[in-house]
């Protein structure tokens, strides 16, 4: 498992680069958005820490990714001028495929099932350093930045509710959080068709679910399920889950655009739509890069 002092480190490397969000009271709580970083995600924070502390990137680096991490790594690689080839499922919406792009990397779309095999490949044909998507050291701490601010910018905080997936994000946080403050609940947001991780705390294993069911959620950055790494991490310290569904996440998303003025995505709505049934704490908004058509059917409703 990481610590406090690998965050810290991070903290130190990715601060040129990133935006120290602020928090944002919002309804019960607080909203930490991190919409508002350069590529629209927080994904950005671990993926600088990692390419950072590449030793070997002179043959460029490959990611797979739902859309944030593809653009964070993309961003990153372009700083550091290197290449970067990110693989992406075929359900990903195309406007992070096209920011992707935008920032200078070569994108191969694949089956919703065949993505890590054909980043894997790509490693191997280019001599290239793979850098994933949250089942990595480096990743989580970039990710538990997050947590280190939340505390720095309200020490009173009483709960902060975090979107869990891969659960890169949520491990950095909790490690941050529960190190400094214990007493402080750290609550992971799921969308209720994408609920692997409730499903495995309340069994008390690790429980896989098939990757069709899962991407029936709109929540695409949240259809991915946790590794060996971050679930050690999720089982020794996250303390409860929320479920919420669809239409919670949609009326999140609306509530978010019209009282706080930020757009999200949905993944980036599902903390939010948990806060509200927690009825307080910091929500961590994920990330604001919503397909726009999308977005209209959400606030015409």
């Amino acid at each position: 498992m990481i610590s406090l002092d690998d965050i810290r480190s991070a903290a130190t490397v990715i601060a040129p680069h990133v935006v120290r969000t602020p928090l944002l009271p919002f309804g019960p709580g607080w909203l930490k958005p991190e919409s508002l970083q350069p590529i629209g995600a927080f994904k950005l924070r671990g993926a600088l820490n990692a390419l950072a502390r590449l030793e070997n990137r002179a043959n460029g680096v490959v990611a797979y990714s739902s859309g944030n991490h593809a653009q964070a790594v993309a961003f990153a690689a372009r700083l550091h001028g290197v290449p970067a080839a990110i693989v992406m499922p075929s359900n990903t919406p195309a406007v992070k495929i096209e920011a992707t792009k935008a920032l200078g990397a070569e994108v191969f779309i694949v089956g919703i099932t065949e993505r890590v095999e054909r980043a894997e490949a790509l490693v191997a044909e280019r001599g290239a350093a793979l850098i994933p998507p949250f089942d990595h050291p480096d990743v989580i701490a970039g990710q538990g930045t997050i947590g280190l601010e939340i505390l720095e910018d309200l020490p009173d905080v009483q709960a902060v509710v975090v979107p869990m997936s891969g659960g890169g994000l949520i491990s950095g946080v909790a490690t941050a959080i529960k190190t400094l403050r214990p007493d402080v609940r750290v609550i992971g947001a799921e969308p209720a068709l994408a609920a692997d991780i409730a499903d495995s705390l309340h069994r008390g294993e690790l429980t896989r679910w098939d990757p069709v069911e899962r991407a029936q959620t709109a929540a695409d950055a949240l259809r991915d399920e946790p590794s060996a790494l971050t679930w050690e991490h999720i089982s020794k310290l996250v303390d409860d889950v929320i479920t919420v569904s669809e239409e919670e996440i949609f009326d999140a998303m609306a509530q978010l655009a019209r009282g706080a003025r930020l757009i999200t995505e949905p993944s980036g709505a599902v903390a939010v739509a948990a806060q509200a049934k927690l009825g307080g704490g910091v929500a961590v908004v994920s990330g604001g890069n919503v397909d726009p058509a999308l977005l209209v059917r959400v606030l015409r409703t």
